[in-house]
């Protein structure tokens, strides 16, 4: 750093001396030169004048001697010249030799009564001419001007020599100041070296106001706010540690590439071999529910969840995994087990008392209709219809729970096959053709799907049932049903619509609950059992399928569940 900094204090220096040199050399000797140049001919002016006072006024020295004496005395050549323009005496030489200098223009001018100067070279030595006139002719000095050559010459000398002590005296200013300089810059070199490292308490102190100080206390200021920044975001790191690891539910995150980058105790403690962190998922957990989750969240930048049975023995999870901002991914692990177990034990106790119930229902409707068939007295004859119109009401009832404790248990069996949509819908119209006659309703079927889907037939055609069952207690109000399909992305789309007084809005949520009824009176009047809506939605479930209600009121309702299409690779 110090020989850089050393060669660029020298190098400006030398470029501003010689910037220096050349202005003064060019301008300065230039305006010297036409100064002494101007200070030349005014001098000779007077001599010339002078001189020629003398020659018109001197009668006993020969012309000879007179231009001698003023030649020696003027350091100049002297000539006088006649009116006929001949050379009468010249300080030269032999006048009949100055022919050519007694025709110069100068002369000529002289001659003509004027005062003339002019500047020429001869032999390759610049002169400085004055002519002035007399009364029988004129005078004319020639000043030689190699003096000012010479004192250009040694100007031009003591230029450089000057240069050059000032280029000596600048290398000495240079390498002072560059030491200087290195010095400060050095201890900001070491200071940023410091924070770069993640030595954040690291300190500089200047006190300069030049820019090498203004920097340094910008540094010192940027560190100081950096490890408050650092101290702000460790502190709130501890604190999400400390949230997470008080969780019951374990936590582990992942980066992008899919290493694993933190997890929290709970993670730790129910892993028998703990979790390694910095190598890959697979390599801390083996389940692939539980992978497959972390692979979609990461690929999809979406959240997904499902549920893993492997992650540790004996345990059901609800895996939820979400994605970061840094690429990774995030995940808790929901404990289901106690959940799971309460679950089984209910549907088990469902399906055991339903299945208990089936005999004694049975034979209190067989008896009931056997003793209305006798003759029995009206009043006894009312109390049997109430006991067999309940007796097969809980019959229907024990029949759904049954169906729907298989259904959510996976313990009822599909037949799966590739099926025609529209065959699907002529079957469920079929079903309902007489009934809707005589409740005055009109059923529609509107085929758009193309493609087949892969589905156990009677299943869906208890849903689609179930739908129609649910639509026609609304359809006779608007007259009108419509069984339908549509080709959906992946899928087809069934629905079944009715144009009653609609659903509101605050009950749609909760239409596929067990039980749950939009309007009870008119529920109970018809006879259902509550479990229709959510036999269909479990069985659209198990087909891998969605469901769905759309309501308008005033307008009607709209059911609709879509199924995947089949594409050959079922078994």
């Amino acid at each position: 750093m110090k020989s850089k900094v050393f060669l660029k204090l020298v190098s400006a220096f030398i470029l501003v001396i010689a910037a220096a040199t050349l202005t003064l050399d060019f301008a300065v000797r230039r305006a010297w030169e036409s100064s002494l140049r101007g200070e030349i001919e005014r001098s000779l002016m007077q001599k010339a004048q002078m001189f020629a006072e003398r020659v018109q006024h001197e009668q006993k020295l020969p012309l000879q001697t007179l231009v001698n004496e003023a030649a020696e005395a003027s350091g100049s050549q002297v000539m006088i010249i006649g009116r006929d323009g001949l050379v009468l005496a010249d300080s030269a030489g032999d006048p009949a030799h100055s022919g050519s200098d007694s025709a110069s223009p100068e002369v000529q001018q002289a001659l003509q009564g004027k005062v003339a100067t002019n500047s020429r070279s001869s032999e390759g030595v610049a002169f400085m001419v004055v002519a002035v006139p007399i009364s029988n002719g004129a005078v004319r000095m020639a000043y030689p001007l190699n003096a000012i050559a010479q004192a250009n010459a040694s100007i031009r000398k003591t230029l450089i020599i000057a240069s050059l002590l000032a280029m000596l005296i600048a290398m000495l200013v240079a390498a002072f100041a560059a030491q200087s300089i290195t010095r400060r810059l050095q201890r900001i070199v070491a200071f940023s070296g410091q924070v770069a490292e993640g030595n954040l308490a690291a300190r500089i102190d200047e006190s300069s106001n030049d820019e090498i100080g203004q920097v340094a206390r910008s540094l010192d200021r940027t560190a100081r706010r950096l490890q408050e920044s650092f101290q702000d975001l460790e502190r709130s790191r501890r604190e999400l540690e400390t949230l997470l690891n008080s969780m019951q539910e374990p936590v582990i995150a992942v980066g992008a590439n899919g290493n694993v980058i933190w997890a929290n105790q709970r993670m730790e403690k129910m892993l028998p071999g703990g979790i390694h962190r910095n190598v890959a998922l697979v390599e801390n957990v083996r389940d692939p529910e539980f992978l497959g989750v972390f692979n979609e969240a990461l690929q999809t930048r979406q959240v997904a969840s499902a549920r893993a049975h492997a992650v540790f023995p004996g345990k059901i999870f609800n895996v939820t995994a979400a994605p970061t901002p840094s690429g990774g991914v995030v995940a808790v692990l929901t404990d289901l087990t106690e959940l799971e177990r309460v679950e089984r034990t209910r549907r088990d106790f469902i399906a055991n008392v339903s299945h208990e119930l089936r005999t004694p229902l049975t034979s209190i409707q067989g008896y009931a209709e056997t003793l209305l068939e006798g003759q029995i007295e009206p009043t006894t004859r009312e109390f049997l219809e109430i006991i067999r119109k309940n007796a097969f009401r809980m019959a229907r009832l024990t029949e759904d729970l049954l169906v729907l404790a298989r259904v959510e248990s996976g313990e009822k069996e599909f037949k799966m096959q590739p099926t025609i949509p529209g065959d699907l819908l002529r079957e469920a119209e079929q079903s309902y053709r007489e009934l809707v006659k005589s409740e005055d309703v009109q059923i529609e079927v509107c085929n758009q799907a193309h493609k087949t889907v892969h589905v156990d037939r009677d299943a869906i055609h208890q849903v689609l049932t179930n739908l129609v069952d649910n639509a026609l207690k609304y359809a006779r109000e608007g007259k009108r049903l419509v069984l339908g399909t549509n080709d959906v992305p992946n899928g087809v789309e069934f629905y079944v619509e009715d144009f009653g007084p609609g659903i509101s809005s605050e009950h749609l949520p909760r239409l596929f609950e067990r039980f749950y009824r939009v309007d009870k009176a008119r529920s109970r009047e018809s006879g259902g059992t509550g479990l229709g809506l959510a036999i269909a939605k479990h069985i659209v479930l198990a087909h891998g399928g969605t469901i769905r209600a759309d309501s308008e009121l005033r307008k009607g309702s709209r059911f609709s569940f879509t199924l995947p299409t089949f594409d050959g690779h079922h078994v």
